[in-house]
């Protein structure tokens, strides 16, 4: 995510640095050349608030359900193994104590690393999906861009972004995200059914008896 980022800045450096070296000494106004056409955009907000991302990611949630379904069944069963084994204490020997928590050690130890491939794994499937989604969105800027007659474009989410202040007209966020989305033909994802509000029944006191 971070390297196509930075692919993108090196791009409109290169924009700048030949606009630069195409422009005479004089000043534009003299020449006649027009002024500088500069847009803003978030690009990564509007990578991922494509109608395309948001349904990849949900699919993405849904592959990896399953390992998360199993990830918190063994975390709870560590956790009764625990409660079983504070509960018995007492009970227990000094060797079925040390058998019981060096049981619930591997299975923490188990849990560490399945979680970690887990993570890893969801990670690089979504970095995959961001990239291949942000070239797309890049190309449909690209010719949004060229066709307005804008000369740089900044982007305005990166954490060291130049950027202390743009004007609303500038930013074409929104306008490059609605020409993508158009261009996809992708829907945007239905939203989630309203839960049905859950009717808490009122404590029942007991009566006292005098």
């Amino acid at each position: 995510m971070k390297r196509l980022l930075a692919v993108i800045l090196t791009l409109a450096s290169g924009m700048v640095l030949s606009a630069a070296a195409q422009s005479p000494a004089a000043p534009a106004a003299a020449s006649g050349a027009p002024p500088a056409k500069v847009a803003v955009i978030a690009f990564q907000t509007a990578v991922v608030q494509t109608n395309e991302f948001k349904r990849n990611m949900a699919e993405l949630q849904k592959k990896y359900g399953p390992q998360r379904q199993q990830l918190e069944a063994l975390s709870n069963q560590i956790d009764t193994m625990s409660k079983q084994l504070q509960a018995q204490q007492a009970t227990l020997s000094e060797a079925q104590r040390a058998a019981q928590a060096s049981a619930i050690d591997a299975k923490k130890k188990q849990l560490d690393r399945d979680a970690q491939d887990a993570q890893s794994a969801f990670q690089q499937d979504m970095q995959d999906m961001f990239t291949a989604t942000a070239k797309k969105v890049y190309g449909v800027m690209d010719g949004y861009v060229k066709q307005r007659g804008y000369t740089l474009v900044l982007d305005a989410s990166q954490q060291q972004s130049p950027i202390l202040y743009a004007a609303d007209s500038t930013d074409i966020t929104k306008a490059v995200l609605d020409a993508y989305n158009a261009k996809s033909g992708i829907p945007a994802p239905a939203a989630p059914a309203p839960q049905p509000a859950r009717t808490v029944k009122p404590a029942v006191k007991p009566a006292v008896r005098h």
